[in-house]
């Protein structure tokens, strides 16, 4: 039964369209994490270090995606509030087509500039060529996560979490088996395992596409559809763009700490992988509640329906706390532990390293917790610029501190752990402040 997110209890029906999300993140990061699990046992830490520090590369990339299919993804959620089927229709081809050349464009850009990419990215000598044939891989499949992520978020705008889950779940678990068998059985190295990636995407998005396309005939795109339309152009590309720019800034200026991380050499960026990874896992949750949550406000904001964003955004702030007090207090306690379903217990320095990191992360889940839900709403009422201001206030406060903190000698890459939770609290603090004095004052919604 699909969750009516503008009738009925907020609660329940908020947390039934948010569970399959968190579930279907869980399942895409498995792509990676599987990678890295077997490759960091199998294969040693170079290329531990090689498939981990592609894992901030590749997520930048598809960042841009990301934010385009987002953003698209709240127009579309409004259109839906509304009843506008028309309306609806018209965004769907308007906005894939837009998306569609940007991939193209993506994908040629990223193979012409591999080589200047590794460069500014400080790739040690002992792992570049790896990390170079994984690469030239995974971005084999960037149509795939286009697919995948646009026909997802047309689904999820209409509230239905379910499917993109099963789709998902089966490229997750072939994704699995593909990298046993290449990296094994065959011995393909970091290769191997970039090709299982490459294969489970193409599997999640093609299967994707054909379901939504057979069995959501209101999705179908007649020749009616097929048209110029400036106004509903503009809508979408504000939203898409402003959203794709503050993904792609957010993870731009990750990229650019792991620029700083790999300085410290690869037993460094084994650890900085390995703790990422882990660190992805434990918010992961709460990032697709603030996503399931954007899309609530989003349809009840075409709806007009004012009180039922304000009793539904007391309920997403209380319920996201209580989940991030639940998980720093379980990865703070057993970091070490986190860290060596990753890593051979031989490996004491880089457990070390990634525990250090995770006690500090995890302290603060709350700060990135409340920096979702407010990415979400911004979204949501067509303020996705403010959104843009949150990253630049919180990854420029990170990427700044982690520059200069790292180089005092009595600091060193703690200085780049801690810059994290600073960045969060400082954008929460400006996001919350303007939702009072600018949003709740002035009745923007």
């Amino acid at each position: 039964m699909k969750p009516d997110l503008l009738n009925g209890k907020i609660t329940s029906n908020l947390l039934m369209f948010a569970l399959p999300m968190m579930l279907g993140n869980m399942l895409q990061q498995l792509y990676n994490v599987a990678d890295t699990l077997i490759v960091g046992k199998y294969l040693g830490a170079n290329a531990l270090a090689a498939v981990g520090s592609s894992y901030t590369l590749m997520t930048f990339i598809t960042s841009i995606l990301l934010g385009l299919c987002m953003g698209s993804g709240a127009v579309f959620s409004i259109r839906y509030g509304e009843n506008n089927s028309e309306g609806l229709k018209n965004s769907i081809f308007l906005s894939f087509i837009l998306i569609a050349v940007v991939t193209v464009v993506l994908n040629a850009a990223v193979f012409l500039l591999i080589d200047e990419i590794m460069v500014f990215l400080h790739v040690p000598a002992e792992i570049y060529s790896s990390m170079r044939e994984y690469l030239l891989i995974i971005f084999c499949g960037i149509s795939a996560t286009f697919i995948y992520n646009y026909f997802t978020s047309l689904l999820r705008a209409i509230g239905n979490s379910v499917v993109p889950l099963i789709f998902l779940g089966v490229s997750a678990v072939l994704n699995i088996a593909l990298d046993l068998i290449f990296v094994l059985k065959f011995e393909w190295g970091v290769g191997g395992a970039a090709f299982a990636t490459v294969i489970s995407q193409f599997i999640s998005g093609i299967g994707i596409l054909l379901y939504t396309v057979v069995e959501f005939p209101q999705f179908r795109i007649g020749r009616k559809n097929m048209k110029w339309n400036g106004a509903v152009l503009k809508d979408i590309t504000n939203m898409s763009f402003l959203t794709c720019v503050q993904q792609s800034v957010m993870n731009f200026g990750i990229l650019m700490v792991q620029g700083i991380v790999n300085s410290f050499g690869a037993v460094v960026m084994a650890a900085f992988a390995v703790a990422v990874k882990i660190d992805s896992f434990a918010y992961m949750p709460v990032q697709d509640f603030g996503n399931a949550f954007s899309t609530f406000i989003a349809q009840n904001y075409g709806a007009n329906k004012t009180e039922r964003i304000k009793k539904g955004i007391r309920t997403a702030v209380v319920v996201s706390f209580i989940f991030c007090a639940a998980i720093s207090l379980i990865v703070c306690i057993f970091p070490s532990q986190l860290m060596k379903i990753f890593v051979n217990e031989s490996e004491a320095e880089i457990i070390s390293v990634g525990v250090n990191y995770l006690r500090i992360e995890a302290s603060c889940y709350f700060g990135i917790g409340l920096l979702f839900l407010l990415y979400g709403f911004y979204r949501a009422v067509k303020m996705p610029g403010m959104s843009v201001v949150l990253t630049v206030i919180s990854l420029g406060t990170r990427v700044f501190l982690a520059y200069t903190l790292s180089k005092i000698p009595s600091v060193g890459v703690i200085g780049i752990w801690v810059a994290v939770p600073i960045g969060w609290i400082l954008a929460d603090i400006t996001g919350t402040l303007y939702y009072f004095k600018y949003v709740v004052r002035k009745q923007r919604f």
